[in-house]
């Protein structure tokens, strides 16, 4: 077989490319495909939402979504989001905070559980802290499957602070793992 000079790259990266792995995901959408074929679109869902969770649970637990809203979520991914970060003093700020990869354990009578805690950093620019609130919020999660529509609604209402630019840190601790992981939204105070 002839390779030109200028495919020889080409050529040698693709034939020593290791052969590509279908994984449990691919192995889920599969026989949900299947499922949903055969007619049978809950046993669909179920599956592949159980192989979701499966996959969720290998990843390490990190922050997926941090904005300030208009008004308080009304369920996972129903908010609006906040069009500015500049808010009026005595203003609330409402985030809304998606975790990923949190840690589910089994619980009695065959459910799950999942627990994270929240603290909260005031902030200059600069990364000066001017306040914190250890265990600002705490979240409890319990059911039959490992939910990953999982978010967190935190209000910080602060009175007085001058006008400036902060940085509102929120820490989430994993309560089963030990893990953190932070969000930081900067905003604006303005008179």
């Amino acid at each position: 077989m002839f390779v030109s000079k200028s495919l020889l790259p080409l050529f040698l990266a693709a034939s020593l490319a290791p052969p590509a792995l279908a994984g449990p995901l691919v192995d889920a959408a599969r026989k949900a495909e299947e499922q949903a074929v055969a007619g049978d679109p809950v046993g669909a869902h179920n599956t592949i939402r159980d192989a979701f969770g499966a996959f969720s649970a290998t990843l390490p637990f990190t922050i997926g979504k941090a904005v300030f809203v208009a008004a308080p979520p009304e369920g996972y991914g129903m908010y609006a989001t906040r069009h500015t970060s500049e808010f009026k003093s005595g203003e609330a700020l409402i985030s809304y905070v998606e975790p990923v990869g949190l840690t589910w354990r089994a619980v009695d009578g065959g459910n799950l559980e999942s627990h994270f805690t929240v603290d909260l950093e005031l902030l200059d620019p600069k990364g000066a802290k001017l306040a914190e609130q250890k265990a600002f919020g705490s979240f409890d999660f319990k059911g039959t499957v490992r939910n990953q529509e999982v978010f967190a609604k935190l209000t910080l209402n602060l009175s007085g602070p001058p006008a400036g630019d902060y940085v509102l840190r929120y820490r989430f601790r994993d309560t089963a793992s030990g893990a953190v992981a932070i969000s930081e939204q900067p905003f604006k105070i303005v008179q």
